[in-house]
C-alpha cells in the first residue's frame, strides 16, 4: 500500500509485534515510544495514519492527539487503549480519534482494521468527472475533495467528522438514533458505543453552528437522536 504510519507505543513487546505485522503487510512504519518525540515527528512529517497509545512518557496520548489535530485534522487516528479504560476511550474520541482497539488485541485484527480504514478513504476519495458539492448556509461540502468550505476558507474536519456531516446533509430533516448513525457512518463492524456519536456531533457543532450551545443545524431530537436542518428556523 506504500502508506506511512506513525506508531506511538512505549510497551516494547507490543510495538515490536505491531512493527513486524504492519511492515509485513506493506506499510512504512515510523515508531516512537515517547509522546514528546511523537509530536516532533508529526511536525517533521505528514503521516497517512497514526496508531496511538494513551499512557506514554513525555506527553500522553491525548496531548499527542491534540497536537496532531491542530496540524493535520484529516489524518486518521486509531487509539490503543486498555479494555477497562472506558473513560480514556471516551476522551480520546472527543479529541478526534477515528477508532480504538482495546488491549489485548489480535495483531491480525489490527492490521485488518488499518487496511479497511485505508480502503474506505480511497473509495471516498476516488476521482469523479465533476466535483459534487452540497451546500447549506454559507458552507459548501465538496464530496470529491472531502473538504468543507465556508466561503473560500477550508474548515478542518477529521475523517469521521466529514463522513458524519456528509451523511446528515444527504438526509436533511430526518432524525437518526445514535445506534443508526454508528451503523451507517462507522459501519456494522465498529466495536464502539453511542457516546462516540455524541462526541463527534459536539465537534461538528463547534465548526458549523453560530452558537454551538444553541444548535440550529445539527438539532437534538429528544428521545430519538439527531436531525440535520438545511434551513434552520430563526
Amino acid at each position: 500500500m506504500n502508506k506511512s504510519l506513525l506508531l506511538v507505543e512505549d510497551a516494547a513487546a507490543i510495538a515490536q509485534a505491531l512493527q513486524l505485522h504492519l511492515e509485513e503487510a506493506g506499510f512504512r512504519l515510523h515508531r516512537e515510544s515517547d509522546g514528546g518525540l511523537a509530536m516532533a515527528a508529526i511536525d517533521r512529517q505528514r503521516f497517512d495514519l497514526v496508531l496511538l497509545a494513551l499512557m506514554l512518557p513525555g506527553a500522553d496520548g491525548w496531548e499527542v492527539c491534540r497536537h496532531l489535530r491542530a496540524r493535520h485534522a484529516d489524518v486518521p487516528v486509531i487509539m490503543l487503549t486498555a479494555r477497562s479504560a472506558e473513560a480514556h476511550r471516551i476522551l480520546g474520541l472527543e479529541l478526534g480519534a477515528d477508532d480504538y482497539v482495546a488491549k489485548p488485541f489480535s495483531m491480525l485484527e489490527l492490521v485488518a482494521r488499518v487496511r479497511a480504514l485505508f480502503r474506505r478513504i480511497e473509495q471516498l476519495r476516488a476521482p469523479a468527472a465533476v466535483s459534487h458539492e452540497l451546500q447549506f448556509g454559507p458552507f459548501r461540502l465538496d464530496t470529491v475533495r472531502r473538504e468543507l468550505l465556508r466561503g473560500d476558507q477550508p474548515v478542518p474536519l477529521t475523517l469521521r467528522e466529514f463522513d458524519l456531516l456528509h451523511f446528515l446533509v444527504k438526509h436533511p430533516g430526518r432524525p437518526f438514533s445514535r445506534a443508526e448513525l454508528l451503523q451507517r457512518v462507522w459501519g456494522a463492524g465498529f466495536d464502539g458505543y453511542e457516546h462516540t456519536v455524541n462526541s463527534h456531533i459536539n465537534r461538528l457543532r463547534s465548526r458549523i453552528e453560530d452558537d454551538p450551545r444553541e444548535p440550529r443545524r445539527v438539532v437534538t431530537v429528544w428521545g430519538v437522536g439527531y436531525r440535520f436542518d438545511l434551513e434552520p428556523t430563526p
